[in-house]
């Protein structure tokens, strides 16, 4: 239960960094397991997302807040399949945050509380790694200094990214 209500405070949140003004309302598509699909109409055209929130924060001493890291389909924006990592602070000005699937690195440039990969090329190389993988772990420099650590379970990735493959 808790996880769910972490996905459902993750929707809300995610539209206001997604959305002008947050103005969109998500609809809660489906749960795969570790990830949360949802959907909303854009000025642009429909978006739908799947969601995952961190099994493991640290550390433990911080007040992290909620961290999501999702990947978005944007049709109408010829966008498919896109990686970002969103904290509930911003991280350190400059700073890059480093995912990790299994053997394969990827890093990511920050603005304010999102990232995203360096090299969009590299977008669906992460995404195979994901589907692939068992746990990504997130390495992230908060706009305070701290050194901050995540790991997401990647349970139902792959079902969660079919389920939105056919987003129109």
């Amino acid at each position: 239960m808790r996880a769910l209500i972490s996905f459902l405070a993750g929707a809300a949140a995610i539209l206001a960094v997604a959305g002008p003004a947050g103005a969109q309302t998500a609809t809660k598509v489906g749960q795969h397991n570790a990830w949360g699909t949802y959907s909303y109409q854009s000025g642009s055209g429909k978006v739908c997302y799947v969601l995952s929130v961190p099994t493991d924060k640290q550390p433990p001493s911080l007040d992290h807040g909620d961290i999501f890291f999702f990947v978005s389909q944007k049709p109408g924006q010829n966008i498919a399949y896109e990686p970002q990592f969103i904290a509930s602070y911003n991280f350190r000005e400059n700073s890059k945050v480093s995912v990790k699937v299994g053997d394969r690195s990827f890093s990511l440039f920050t603005k304010g509380k999102s990232a995203w990969l360096e090299n969009a090329a590299e977008e669906p190389q992460l995404v195979a790694a994901m589907k692939a993988g068992s746990e990504m772990s997130v390495k992230a420099v908060s706009g305070r200094g701290n050194d901050t650590n995540y790991a997401f379970s990647l349970r139902g990735i792959t079902a969660a990214l079919q389920s939105i493959s056919s987003c129109k």
